[in-house]
């Protein structure tokens, strides 16, 4: 984006392309056919969007199919199981009946543990009556996190997103609410909730008012409890001119220092996958206005196969965030869920690529934790491979835990190089369970309650 156009603060239109608009952009063109069918099919299973800002600005194009940025937005054949691929590729090809392609769809999609680590058995709270609280999840003590149905949606989607299910259209998959009141009320039940996080999706594609309308009644003296406010956005890279609008942008400023002002921790929690992402000048200047009004910049992101598996990446990443004024703050492992077959890395080469990226750097740029796994029973870093009694093993701790007598307790698992998750991993020592196992398995005993449509 020029200087010229920034300056005159009159921004690019926001212009969307989903699965129905593959055809419409230009670039490509210039791919095989075949290549192009194959975005056809994933994308009728998996989620697509893409803005014409990441599109025109963010992708080499002369670097297609290997550019980052472009596998990070781009279905890719891969995303799909071979079998799950031919189903639907062979039902396009012959131009099977609507309800035919659905329920294909729809077998796939449960088959892609749409909802992983607990999230709808384990992490919807309950009401004093027994029944869910749907738009929340609660799966740490001092945490909450708020799903705002204005905001489940994205400036455009992340292949790998562990939240796809809550993008493909099948309200029987989705989690979210537009009632704040059931979040103000949750929270007056339960003065151990010091932070909130607004996820999705991404709040930043709600209008301000919008978000007003659920950050502001926080502000109030019978919150005094709540410290720490946390937005999960994207949009710092994927549609910068979110924070740089004269109306919108001006507008956000406003309600961001009201919530400082009134004693509140903000903590923007920007989703960055890629050094590449941060050079654009747009992105730039947006990080230096929420710096400027006082807001905290974290920046998080999984380790993802044919995105960033590679230590110079992540160390010029954590180096340039540090450089504009982001802590590095995470470094996860890909979920088991969606396509995670395409992008998964081994727990061995991750805490690899992890401890060879940090050699690179600074102190300033150490404060990553990682390789963070988010499963059920907690955060699971990966502090190191070690030979402990003549046996090699993985150490491991929980970041954070359902139980918080859990956290920061090491244990070991047996030596697995091809390991992609924890539940592929076996106790080490000829342990027969986890030191955890008896109390989650108490924890899971209780019936998965139903998705409803959203309020």
């Amino acid at each position: 984006m020029n200087a010229t156009l920034l300056d005159s603060n009159t921004f690019p239109a926001f212009e969307v392309y989903t699965a129905r608009d593959l055809e419409r952009i230009p670039q490509l063109e210039r791919l095989p056919r075949q290549a192009r069918f194959d975005m056809q099919v994933v994308s009728t299973v998996l989620p697509f969007r893409v803005n014409r800002y990441v599109v025109e600005h963010l992708i080499d194009w002369d670097a297609v199919p290997d550019d980052p940025i472009y596998q990070l937005t781009f279905p890719q054949r891969g995303m799909l199981a071979d079998e799950h691929y031919e189903t639907i590729a062979t039902l396009l090809e012959r131009g099977a009946e609507k309800a035919q392609l659905e329920e294909a769809v729809k077998r796939i999609r449960q088959a892609l543990n749409p909802h992983p680590a607990g999230q709808i058995e384990l992490n919807i709270p309950r009401d004093d009556s027994g029944e869910p609280i749907w738009g929340l999840q609660h799966k740490y003590p001092e945490t909450v996190l708020f799903f705002p149905a204005q905001g489940q949606t994205c400036h455009s989607y992340c292949t790998f997103c562990f939240r796809w299910a809550q993008f493909v259209g099948d309200k029987t998959l989705r989690i979210a609410t537009s009632q704040a009141r059931q979040l103000t009320e949750y929270l007056r039940r339960h003065p151990e909730v010091t932070d909130v996080l607004f996820t999705g999706g991404d709040p930043m594609v709600m209008k301000t008012s919008h978000l007003a309308a659920y950050l502001e009644p926080l502000l109030e003296p019978e919150f005094a409890h709540i410290r720490s406010i946390r937005i999960g956005t994207k949009a710092l890279t994927f549609w910068p001119f979110r924070f740089l609008d004269p109306d919108e942008g001006d507008a956000l400023m406003r309600l961001f220092e009201r919530v400082l002002a009134a004693g509140k921790h903000l903590a923007i929690m920007a989703h960055l996958n890629h050094w590449r992402e941060l050079e654009p000048e747009a992105t730039q200047r947006a990080i230096a206005r929420l710096r400027g009004i006082g807001a905290t910049l974290r920046g998080q992101a999984p380790l993802i196969r044919h995105i960033n598996d590679d230590p110079d990446v992540w160390a010029k990443l954590w180096q340039k965030e540090v450089e504009l004024g982001i802590i590095p703050y995470y470094m996860f492992v890909e979920r088991d869920t969606g396509a995670k077959q395409h992008f998964a890395v081994p727990l061995v080469r991750c805490w690899t690529i992890y401890r060879d990226a940090a050699s690179r750097v600074s102190g300033l740029a150490r404060t990553v934790r990682g390789p963070s796994m988010s499963a059920s029973p907690g955060k699971a870093e990966i502090l190191g491979v070690s030979t402990v009694a003549g046996e090699r093993v993985f150490v491991l701790r929980f970041l954070q835990a359902r139980d918080p007598q859990w956290t920061y307790r090491p244990f070991f698992a047996r030596y697995d190089e091809n390991a992609t998750w924890l539940d592929e991993l076996e106790p080490a020592f000829g342990e027969r369970e986890w030191f955890w196992s008896a109390a989650y398995r108490s924890m899971t005993e209780r019936p998965a309650p139903a998705v409803e449509p959203v309020n």
